[in-house]
């Protein structure tokens, strides 16, 4: 059995809606063919809040600004690895999606909708823990 734990980071990539309230970024990823957050794992001796900036980056063109921790997901994936994921709540600070091998769709959704969109169950769990550190950094 293995018991090597594969780590990743990422983010619950948000921004102000012209509407009013948040939108929050969802990647589709089609070797997957699942819809989840930005992330991805860590290169060796790099740190998780790097990691997930430059997953960010790599995965929907855009920068952002890490906000706080949200909890970390940690379960099984499809290949039988466990994985453990840290998040942040992480505000976009500008860019432009290009689709590329890795990724090809990039949504930004009222997190109702978003919670509808995500594959995985535990993507799920983010949304509210999200939601509360982005109210939270109101003036």
């Amino acid at each position: 059995m293995n018991d090597t734990v594969v780590r990743a980071a990422g983010c619950v990539l948000w921004r102000r809606s012209p509407a009013g309230g948040v939108e929050l970024a969802l990647v589709y990823r089609p070797k997957w063919s699942d819809w989840s957050w930005p992330k991805g794992k860590l290169k060796k001796g790099e740190p998780a809040r790097a990691a997930a900036l430059r997953e960010v980056r790599e995965e929907t063109g855009h920068t952002c600004r890490l906000g706080p921790d949200l909890p970390t997901l940690r379960y099984t994936d499809r290949t039988g690895r466990r994985k453990e994921v840290r998040y942040w709540a992480a505000e976009s600070t500008g860019g432009a999606f290009v689709p590329n091998d890795e990724v090809t769709e990039l949504l930004w959704l009222p997190p109702a909708e978003a919670h509808d969109r995500l594959t995985h169950p535990q993507d799920r769990e983010l949304i509210p823990a999200a939601l509360a550190a982005i109210d939270a950094g109101r003036p």
